[in-house]
């Protein structure tokens, strides 16, 4: 006798197919299980899904298809797995499918049932777990009173928590006694630990593996991120899954990560917009990390010296309406103290001056004496645009509504957005010109300039060898190639370089002990942006860079943080210069609740791609008037569309409108019932030549 089941395959939320799909079996398969199907001509990884109410939609016996195969070599994933895909895909608005293959390892999906019973043998042999006899207990750092009490606080209360402490007062170490505790606790118990960056994963994992291996062996300590092959990312999925692996460490992906005891979930550095999916399903695993704790009864605890502003509101007092439990460690481990911020004011320094007199003279002083100091500018690339000085051209993409940043060191224009690179022209395309200049400055040109102004300064050492300063650059095009970047920082720990200039890759994370100096060159843009999250990003940031100075008491007795800028009386510069980011969050707070912005509102935008610019704001128009009807349309306010930042990618035109309640029930309920909306609208006139439309809920940038 054959059974129906329904089945998730992975499909976009904009096609029709964003539910399960009816298969047919010989047996009945648990909820959970994972199976190979077909679909269309190919044949396809399944999971198999819960009934939905009612039966869902009548489809004829006979076209139904059974099943290729099941994967029972693989335990069914679990109901809170599974309730955790609901929800993510309820709330976001995507397809059930979308979410739940996205967030299981690709190789999975190529494999057949031959296939993954001999990896499954070959990874039993591997993760074999024998331990040794005389097994060397890893010695503990003594806490700290602060962290003491943080960890007691931990202990006492259920959470979520949110661990508000300095940039260098031993958060990390919070995190792993508390998992060293877990462990101990229940010989069984799982922690998923998070990190928003990949390049941060090595250090860290290098640090928690010194930690657990000596006692629970080397498979208990498992990683998961996108840089990993895909054969490494099947074997830490497995190992998770079958509770082999006690600990999971990760980017936002860990927060899917198939854990059947999970106990303790960490977000480090819980503020990172890296933790909000900006492609595909737009999920917030900060967020989703809160829920799968509730979930799981999983304590769940939030890290940054800077939270995200949400969090800071969430965190406040009970009485005042908190939900999370804040922990506070304002003091840094050790003799270490927070480096002096100090201001620039670049009205007063040489005109068109990039390091200003005072800087320079300070970085030359910190090369005297052996120590480094670290260069931040937050835009890769020589120069962001390629001018003419006679008839105006620029170097515009041909296919995007952006410049193309001219790179020196390959003589290439290359699109950060579609990736379109063509070689330097030797004159101007349009008027023939051979006076094109470089306009602006990106980290290439910082370093090239940095080293013709220190061409003279000679670093300390033995003077019948005058060694030139050693100057490094780390960003995405100084590291590309694979185990570059562990290379640079190698250096840099090594105190193989004078001067470290970099983008936001090298300001945050790290933990640099020579670094007694750290510069920002140009961070006025954000004051002013249009973006109302812009001044909470750049004090982040700043804070977070500041923090890779004087780390290391041993080295030097004050570290600073020097700030280029043309509005030194800014109120985020004061606040800086106090390390205060409870008077920062307090004001800001305050303009967000009267302009009734995020936490006081929830906020969506949907986003709709087209050829051409009206085509796509017209479906807009069209999905947003066919709406007025909805229930929940009067607590809901729908803005205009307009055309995105960078309207056009790719050749492929962009726009966006935001929808806004004060209520976030309102808004769900009214996303959830205008999906049918949007499909209808795509169908209709006014969604002929729409290429692909989204939801992004709770979006990071407007």
């Amino acid at each position: 006798m054959n059974h129906r089941l329904p089945v998730l395959v992975q499909t976009p939320a904009h096609s029709q197919v964003a539910g399960p799909l009816t298969y047919l079996c010989e047996q009945i398969l648990l909820p959970g299980t994972l199976v190979r199907v077909p679909f269309g001509k190919r044949e396809t990884l399944g999971l198999v899904w819960t009934a939905a109410p009612g039966g869902g939609v009548a489809i004829d016996a006979d076209k139904l298809r059974p099943i290729a195969g099941v994967l029972d070599a693989i335990a069914p994933l679990s109901t809170h797995w599974q309730q955790l895909v609901a929800f993510a895909a309820a709330y976001y608005q995507r397809g059930a499918g979308e979410v739940a293959l996205a967030a299981l390892p690709p190789q999975l999906r190529d494999l057949n049932t031959t296939q993954l019973a001999r990896r499954l043998k070959r990874q039993a042999r591997l993760t074999a777990l024998v331990l040794p006899e005389n097994q060397i207990t890893p010695d503990l750092i003594a806490a700290t009173v602060e962290q003491t009490r943080a960890i007691a606080q931990f202990d006492a209360q259920t959470g979520p928590f949110l661990l508000f402490g300095a940039t260098g007062s031993g958060k990390t170490e919070v995190y792993l006694q508390c998992v060293k505790q877990l462990l101990t606790r229940d010989p069984s118990a799982q922690a998923i630990l998070m990190v928003p960056e990949i390049n941060l994963t090595p250090q860290l994992q290098a640090r928690v593996k010194e930690r657990f291996v000596p006692l629970y062996g080397e498979d208990a300590v498992v990683s998961m991120h996108s840089g990993m092959t895909h054969p490494q990312r099947l074997a830490s999925w497995l190992a998770a899954h079958s509770g082999a692996a006690r600990i999971v460490l990760g980017t936002r992906m860990a927060v899917f990560a198939s854990l059947p005891r999970c106990r303790l979930i960490v977000v480090d550095e819980e503020h990172d917009p890296s933790y909000k999916q900006q492609e595909g399903a737009r999920y917030s695993a900060r967020d989703l990390a809160i829920y799968r704790g509730r979930l799981e009864g999983a304590k769940v605890m939030l890290g940054s010296a800077t939270p995200s502003l949400e969090s800071w509101h969430h965190s406040r007092p009970t009485a005042e309406g908190g939900r999370y439990v804040r922990l506070e460690m304002p003091s840094r481990i050790g003799e270490g103290a927070l480096p002096l911020v100090r201001r620039v004011d670049m009205n007063h320094q040489p005109s068109k001056a990039v390091f200003s007199p005072p800087l320079l003279q300070a970085i030359t002083e910190r090369v005297a004496r052996g120590e480094q100091s670290m260069v931040f500018l937050n835009r890769r690339g020589y120069a962001p645009v390629l001018a003419c000085s006679a008839c105006e051209w620029k170097s515009e993409c041909p296919h995007c509504s952006a410049y193309r940043v001219f790179h020196k060191i390959d003589r290439t224009l290359r699109c950060h957005h579609c990736g379109f690179t063509e070689r330097v022209p030797r004159a101007c395309p349009e008027c023939g010109n051979v006076d094109i200049a470089p306009v602006g400055r990106g980290t290439e040109r910082l370093e090239e300039h940095l080293a013709e102004l220190l061409a003279d300064v000679r670093r300390p050492g033995n003077e019948s060898i005058a060694e030139q300063v050693r100057i490094t650059r780390i960003d995405a095009d100084s590291t590309r190639l694979k185990g570059e970047l562990e290379k640079q920082l190698a250096k840099v720990h090594a105190g193989e370089v004078d001067v470290l200039v970099g983008t936001q890759m090298i300001a945050k994370g790290h933990d640099f002990r020579r670094i007694t100096l750290v510069a920002a060159i140009n961070p006025d843009a954000a004051l002013f942006s249009s973006d109302f999250r812009a001044p909470e990003r750049l004090f982040s940031l700043l804070m977070q860079a500041a923090g890779r100075a004087g780390r290391d008491a041993k080295v030097s007795g004050q570290s600073e943080m020097w700030i280029q800028t043309f509005y030194p009386g800014h109120p985020l510069f004061e606040a800086l210069k106090r390390h205060d980011y409870p008077a920062f969050a307090a004001q800001q707070l305050k303009e967000r609740q009267s302009a009734g912005m995020p936490p006081f509102s929830s906020q969506a935008l949907v986003r709709a791609e087209a050829r051409e610019q009206d085509i796509a704001q017209g479906f807009l128009v069209a999905a947003s008037e066919a709406a007025q009807d909805l229930p929940d349309a009067p607590f809901v306010t729908m803005y205009p569309a307009v055309p995105m930042s960078i309207q056009r990618v790719a050749n492929i035109e962009r726009a966006q409108m935001l929808v806004e309640s004060p209520s976030r029930a309102h808004l769900q309920r009214f996303l959830t019932a205008w999906h049918a909306v949007l499909h209808a609208t795509r169908q209709s006139p006014a969604g002929k030549g729409v290429i692909r439309w989204a939801v992004d809920v709770d979006p990071l940038a407007i």
